[in-house]
């Protein structure tokens, strides 16, 4: 299986990746755009992901470029910090770390995408705080065409990150084969399936 070449989402040239889809039929066309505007407004806002999965154990939290926790919709440059099951990295305070790169409104899509990124409020700011390399990307697409809806997560270049000292270079390699293996696509098949679901 080949990854999908998708505009806007990165080329893959190694470690693992994934393509993650859900999609919703629209019964009634005339309510189309009133559920896309509801599933852009649920991607968009961060801090309410876990309950669109709640049966996930990972949790998602906005915070801006100085570290402190907000509550509004991402810009560039904002972070996202991860709670997973199990032990957390030193290095993000036992958290990981991603930053928006990028977010693209168009009138039928939606794209954010998302890299490993050091702490914004740690005091080292130049290690990166994940379980990936900063090669890795998350791109997170919410779309309209027709009476379908479509919701999906793409990964892209995911490596253990092997940077950020012995322990947690052990801790990074343990999730990152994990995830490799699948269990994130678990997880992020949650969180499609829940943004999808009205």
């Amino acid at each position: 299986m080949k990854p999908k070449n998708i505009a806007g989402v990165p080329k893959h040239f190694k470690g693992s990746f994934h393509d993650t889809e859900s999609l919703k039929e629209i019964h009634h066309l005339e309510d189309t755009d009133f559920q896309f505007n509801i599933l852009k407004q649920r991607l968009l806002s961060i801090n309410n992901w876990r309950k669109y999965c709640p049966e996930s154990t990972t949790d998602f939290q906005l915070f801006d470029s100085f570290g402190n926790k907000i509550e509004r919709f991402p810009e560039i440059g904002d972070y996202i910090r991860i709670d997973v099951t199990g032990p957390g990295g030193k290095e993000g305070r036992s958290f990981d770390w991603v930053k928006i790169t990028m977010i693209d409104k168009e009138e039928n899509a939606i794209m954010m995408q998302c890299r490993p990124s050091p702490d914004p409020g740690g005091k080292k700011r130049g290690k990166i705080a994940h379980f990936y390399s900063h090669c890795a990307t998350s791109t997170f697409i919410v779309s309209k065409k027709k009476n379908i809806l479509k919701a999906s997560i793409h990964g892209r270049n995911e490596y253990p990150n092997f940077k950020s000292g012995i322990i947690d270079s052990v801790r990074n390699l343990i999730i990152a084969i994990g995830g490799m293996i699948g269990f994130s696509k678990i997880q992020w098949k949650c969180l499609t399936d829940g943004l999808v679901k009205f």
